[in-house]
């Protein structure tokens, strides 16, 4: 598995990418791959990092880990491929978006429109076992997501949206003299009550990219996930 980011993340990120720590997490994932059925697949781990730069990423969405059921996990928080049935949390999302800023839901999970404008879809561990969440945390990928959190937070400007406690167990490694923040329970059928539907994360986070001189994002997603 050889670490090429085609952006500017490969530097930022190179300090990791040649640490012994990362060496360790590339054996285990070589044996993982080879012995079981990990998600995403091996070339789409670092989705998220190619489809928004560094110098573009604007909003950071963090989730936890990816899916970890068959045909979901791309490689990105919270998105699916095109045709994979929407999971709970992001139905729940859609939801709080058409009640944010009227956007309907579209019929698909694929959120690259989103990742083209700077939003960082960015999960704290990038692989998992298939059937088993959390199955690959504290294995080093921890290491590699806290330098592109903290480098982002270094530059500023950026909005981290945090839903749920794990994403939140990173503010403290955020600048908000010079980045905004944005938390609330996670949009998941088992929190999204607690205070996630009416947070209005939307509609706050382009508010604050307004307010750092940035130019908001279009979250209405098309119709068709592959235009």
């Amino acid at each position: 598995m050889k670490t090429i980011i085609h952006d500017d993340w490969q530097q930022v990120l190179e300090p990791v990418f040649t640490s012994p720590e990362y060496a360790q997490l590339h054996m285990f994932l070589k044996s993982e791959y080879e012995h079981n059925t990990i998600y995403p697949e091996m070339h789409h781990i670092f989705q998220a990092f190619d489809w928004t730069s560094f110098a573009n990423t604007k909003v950071v969405i963090l989730g936890q880990d990816p899916y970890h059921e068959p045909n979901q996990a791309v490689g990105a928080s919270f998105a699916v491929a095109p045709g994979v049935q929407i999971p709970p949390s992001l139905v729940n999302i859609y939801q709080e978006l058409q009640d944010d800023l009227g956007i309907a839901p579209v019929n698909h999970g694929y959120l690259k429109h989103w990742a083209e404008q700077g939003v960082l879809l960015l999960n704290a561990v990038l692989t998992v076992r298939r059937g088993a969440a959390n199955s690959h945390r504290g294995r080093g990928w921890e290491q590699l997501t806290d330098r592109a959190i903290a480098a982002l937070s270094e530059r500023g400007g950026v909005v981290f949206i945090l839903w749920g406690r794990s994403a939140q167990n990173k503010r403290p490694m955020i600048d908000e003299s010079k980045n905004a923040v944005i938390a609330s329970p996670h949009p998941s059928p088992l929190s999204a009550y607690r205070g996630f539907f009416g947070s209005k994360p939307f509609s706050r986070a382009n508010a604050a990219l307004q307010e750092m001189g940035e130019t908001p994002i279009d979250w209405q997603l098309p119709a068709n996930p592959e235009e």
